[in-house]
């Protein structure tokens, strides 16, 4: 039962570091002991303040911060009664330290050029055109759907969400059904082309960094994925009205740069791809490389205003930093530092060895989708990396699709979920997604099991 209790708080609210450590060697192997249970309770109610963030509105770095610094107050007093707990402690720190640097560079240098493309109305102009066009209820689902299935491998899944999204408030914000079922197909959609992209969601992108895929590995989901879009988008199309909304003649101009931005953004990743796949450098090298053609560039553009008698618009690339989704960043702070504490005391090898040794890799990782529902996918791929269990690069594509794919089935269960929620005006909630939550499980079933066919 001990084991039981622990596995199940740990993999329901857990995150952790993003490259696995070799967690068996390199814990104090204190679960026991008074102060790390104190410190588990404290991550438990850290983290419920995180979940209940929709209904508090806490920002959910706030909670996380707090509890890395207690608990590594406590692996600090614990590593005082062991012989080599101050070598310990310092080697975890400094590895829970870079692993959170890589993903911060890497990430940030992501925000950076959404937020540029953003501001050149990038995103507005693809809204606009197709809010004109004047498609039916019908073809809108299955086009924002499919737009965000392929746009997520590339922009995130959380910024392909809120761009589909509005797109669908632009033209049904009269008709809340349609909204509604959209919302769902578009979250799923997001969730399910981000599985299959190094870039598409912090949990590929974590995979990717830690070495156990390589870049080019993921697209072996490709099919599963699309499996996991198209199931439960064929069942809920029946229940779209057959209407056509009224157009509008709204037209978004691109702002100058616009074009060359997408192209850098472009180079940007084959950059971070060529310095992991050919020069065996961390893939963020590459994205701050890139980073650097796109203050070259605003360089330019800032000189072609002056030069210029249009108003092309002030292009500052640093206000682009000052708009990157900080909470998120130091909240990955927080998720890192706070299960990287919790593995230092030993709770994640008992939890991988009573997981993937007792319930085996292909039922454990199954598992960890489905609580991926329950807890933000991210945290629950940062335990598996952490925990390091021994796995076929077949398993560790099944845990990276599920944990991605699984968030899908409860509208909490992903960012992309939690953000359409409150785009959504209350025309899309927790129960109306709820209600739709069987179709989207037999997508999940279907793609594990293509995963299967395909892959196994």
């Amino acid at each position: 039962m001990k084991a039981l209790f622990i596995s199940l708080l740990l993999f329901c609210l857990s995150g952790t570091s993003a490259v696995a450590a070799e967690t068996s060697m390199s814990n104090l192997n204190m679960t026991s002991s008074t102060f790390g249970i104190a410190a588990l309770v404290i991550f438990i109610l850290a983290y419920a303040l995180v979940i209940a963030e929709e209904f508090i509105h806490l920002r959910k770095s706030k909670p996380v911060l707090l509890a890395a610094g207690l608990i590594w107050i406590l692996v600090a007093l614990l590593a005082k009664s062991k012989a080599q707990g101050k070598e310990l402690l310092e080697h975890a720190i400094q590895h829970n330290l870079l692993e959170y640097a890589a993903l911060l560079l890497f990430l940030l240098t992501a925000m950076i050029y959404v937020n540029a493309m953003t501001e050149r109305n990038v995103f507005q102009a693809l809204r606009a055109w197709l809010v004109k066009k004047g498609y039916s209820y019908k073809k809108l689902f299955w086009i924002t759907g499919f737009l965000a299935f392929f746009i997520s491998p590339v922009a995130d899944n959380l910024t392909t969400a809120l761009l589909m999204g509005a797109v669908v408030l632009a033209v049904g914000s009269d008709k809340p059904k349609f909204v509604s079922i959209a919302f769902i197909n578009i979250v799923v959609a997001a969730n399910a082309g981000g599985a299959f992209s190094p870039f598409g969601d912090i949990t590929t992108l974590m995979v990717w960094q830690s070495g156990h895929i390589d870049f080019f590995g993921f697209f072996a989901l490709f099919i599963p994925s699309l499996i996991n879009f198209i199931l439960p988008a064929s069942i809920m199309s029946f229940a779209i009205p057959n209407e056509t909304p009224k157009g509008t003649n709204e037209t978004v101009q691109l702002k100058q740069g616009a074009v060359p931005i997408c192209l850098l953004f472009l180079c940007t990743i084959i950059t971070a791809v060529t310095f992991e796949q050919f020069l065996h450098l961390p893939p963020f090298l590459g994205m701050m490389m890139g980073l650097s053609y796109l203050f070259f560039f605003s360089y330019y553009l800032k000189i072609s205003g002056r030069r210029s008698a249009e108003n092309i618009g002030e292009f500052n690339i640093f206000n682009k930093v000052a708009r990157a989704e900080w909470d998120t960043l130091l909240f990955f702070f927080g998720v890192i530092f706070c299960v990287g504490g919790l593995g230092t005391i030993g709770y994640l090898a008992y939890v991988s060895h009573f997981l993937y040794d007792g319930f085996g890799p292909t039922n454990a990782n199954v598992i960890a989708g489905v609580l991926s529902a329950i807890v933000d996918n991210i945290p629950v791929m940062f335990a598996i990396l952490t925990m390091n269990p021994q796995m076929s690069d077949f398993q560790w594509l099944l845990v990276t699709m599920t944990a991605g794919v699984g968030g899908s089935l409860l509208s909490v269960g992903s960012a992309a979920g939690v953000a359409l929620m409150g785009q959504s005006k209350g025309m899309y909630s927790f129960f109306s997604h709820l209600k739709w939550s069987w179709a989207i499980a037999l997508g999940y079933v279907a793609s594990i099991y293509s995963h299967f066919l395909l892959n196994g």
